[in-house]
């Protein structure tokens, strides 16, 4: 940001390795996360162990995600959460987004995690999710979570339907990111079923 240049540390001015931490990058993980400099560094070591070019693509984070649930399909849905995570759609998570991910789903406060799971749900990314968008991530939970009972009630198009009618306060047709947040604070079902990490 700053014109300020900072000393160049080892022989990595620009930082030409990836899966080198370098001073900026924990400074910045200090800031925008709830971990401390050991923990970072921590972190830093065992995500460089299982992707040594310092960057996590979409394959490999389906394959680690499929081992929290193994009897569901889990590619739609790690879809969704990868493009939330790439932040800059590089189409790789480097460890600096990998690690604010992990900070805000795991001890970030309800809303910040709410807040994350809207972003996932917002797949066109503006600003609203639309019933279209809803459908979509209620069928990746029902693969992730391997539920086949779709029928009746229970089908994605009358989930939804039920969904928006809680959530969707204006009625426009779509859910603001306060109508979103504010309707899983106040329905613990719902909490659950869109975003479970914030229960």
């Amino acid at each position: 940001m700053g014109a300020k240049k900072s000393k160049e540390t080892s022989s990595h001015p620009k930082k030409s390795d990836p899966a080198e931490l370098t001073q900026e990058e924990i400074q910045l993980l200090l800031q925008n996360t709830h971990f401390n400099q050991k923990q970072i560094e921590e972190w830093h070591s065992g995500f460089i162990k299982d992707c040594p070019k310092g960057k996590l693509d979409k394959k490999k984070f389906i394959d680690v995600y499929k081992q929290f649930y193994p009897h569901g399909k889990a590619d739609k849905f790690c879809g969704h959460v990868f493009k939330t995570f790439d932040t800059d759609g590089s189409g790789e998570i480097d460890f600096v987004e990998f690690l604010i991910a992990i900070s805000v789903t795991s001890q970030g406060d309800i809303k910040d995690k709410l807040r994350m799971a809207f972003n996932m749900y917002d797949i066109d990314k503006n600003g609203r999710i639309d019933k279209k968008e809803m459908e979509k991530i209620i069928e990746a939970i029902y693969d992730l979570l391997g539920e086949e009972n779709r029928k009746g009630e229970n089908s994605p198009p009358r989930r939804v339907l039920k969904i928006m009618a809680k959530l969707d306060k204006n009625n426009d047709g779509s859910l603001s990111p306060d109508e979103f947040i504010n309707g899983c604070l106040n329905d613990e079902i719902l909490r659950h079923l869109l975003a479970p990490n914030a229960c």
